[in-house]
């Protein structure tokens, strides 16, 4: 077996991997090294062209241009960017910080009303408070 590095993954992509590989009979880590591989194939193969994906990604080209191929290294990529934005995103502190109210949904899913004035007041004062 050759040699491993230890490396930190996503715990959904985890998860894909543990799920797809009790099909096959594969780990999850085997399988992360399956789909790895072919990740790495498909980018040094000539059948995809990287060049092609990159201009779809910079928005100069037409994903529908693109071959099956090339498109699902697209889907990919863009599940990777979208996962990316969605985990930086913070509304509450956005809205608090900005007076805004909100609704959502509460643990026994009520619709609550959040925010407003008050809060952007009480956000504030927190911020002073640990400044000191």
């Amino acid at each position: 077996m050759a040699a491993s590095a230890p490396t930190r993954i996503d715990e959904d992509l985890f998860a894909a991997a543990k799920s797809a590989g009790e099909v096959l009979s594969r780990s999850a880590a085997q399988q992360i090294n399956h789909w790895a591989r072919i990740g790495r194939e498909l980018e040094a193969s000539q059948a995809v062209s990287a060049r092609d994906i990159a201009a779809v990604l910079a928005g100069r080209a037409s994903y529908d241009d693109l071959g099956a191929r090339e498109q699902a290294v697209v889907r990919a990529e863009w599940d990777e960017r979208i996962t990316e934005l969605r985990t930086g995103l913070n509304f509450e502190a956005e809205f608090t910080a900005a007076g805004d109210t909100w609704s959502e949904a509460d643990a026994q899913d009520r619709t609550v009303e959040r925010g407003g004035p008050q809060a952007a007041v009480a956000a504030s004062r927190r911020r002073r408070r640990g400044a000191r």
